[in-house]
């Protein structure tokens, strides 16, 4: 997957740049995110970072960016913005995963920053919340064990918490990495109580 290793080759170079800038005390490039502004809040900073970005990686595309400060969510908006969430939303991902480390070194938050391109992330939740409790409830009418597709550990939390809720099933992550996967499990009565 030449992909997959481009992006982890790109994510390595971005760390060890910002390695370079904490050693030195400055970024590399000489100037600060958010200089127009310097009263700008760390959630705004990381704001324009990522409407920047997208903006790079999504070549003449008009972005629109809303915060919600109290969640520390940046929500992106756009025509065109698929190559941002990229295939699973792979690049979202990986913006989020260097988003998140700019932040802390940087400490403009505390906590995770969360982004959403074009509620990606929300579709996403209920389109596996959809599976999920049909899967289980499959699981409970036949009596047996469900394994779902191999999905990432992002996906699989959603799952273990939505069917958390459900006392009559129980889950479990089987397999490793790529081919992990859930399976769902019907409680007998007595072990759903």
């Amino acid at each position: 997957m030449p992909d997959s290793r481009n992006l982890d080759e790109a994510i390595n170079l971005y760390i060890k740049s910002l390695e370079e800038e904490q050693r030195n005390g400055k970024l590399i490039e000489g100037k600060k995110i958010g200089s127009e502004g310097e009263n700008l809040t760390g959630v705004e900073k990381i704001a324009s970072f990522v409407k920047k970005v997208v903006e790079f990686i999504c070549l003449g595309e008009e972005v629109k960016v809303k915060i919600d400060p109290d969640a520390n969510k940046i929500s992106v908006y756009g025509t065109d913005l698929g190559i941002a969430i990229g295939r699973a939303g792979k690049n979202l991902q990986a913006l989020e995963y260097i988003v998140n480390l700019i932040a802390r070194r940087k400490r403009w938050v505390s906590g995770e920053v969360v982004i959403d391109i074009k509620n990606y992330k929300e579709r996403k939740f209920e389109k596996l919340k959809k599976i999920a409790l049909r899967m289980a409830k499959k699981a409970i009418e036949e009596g047996k064990k469900i394994a779902l597709k191999p999905m990432s550990s992002y996906e699989r939390k959603i799952v273990h918490g939505i069917l958390s809720e459900i006392k009559n099933v129980k889950t479990r992550s089987k397999n490793k990495e790529p081919n992990r996967r859930i399976v769902i499990y019907p409680l007998k009565e007595k072990d759903a109580t």
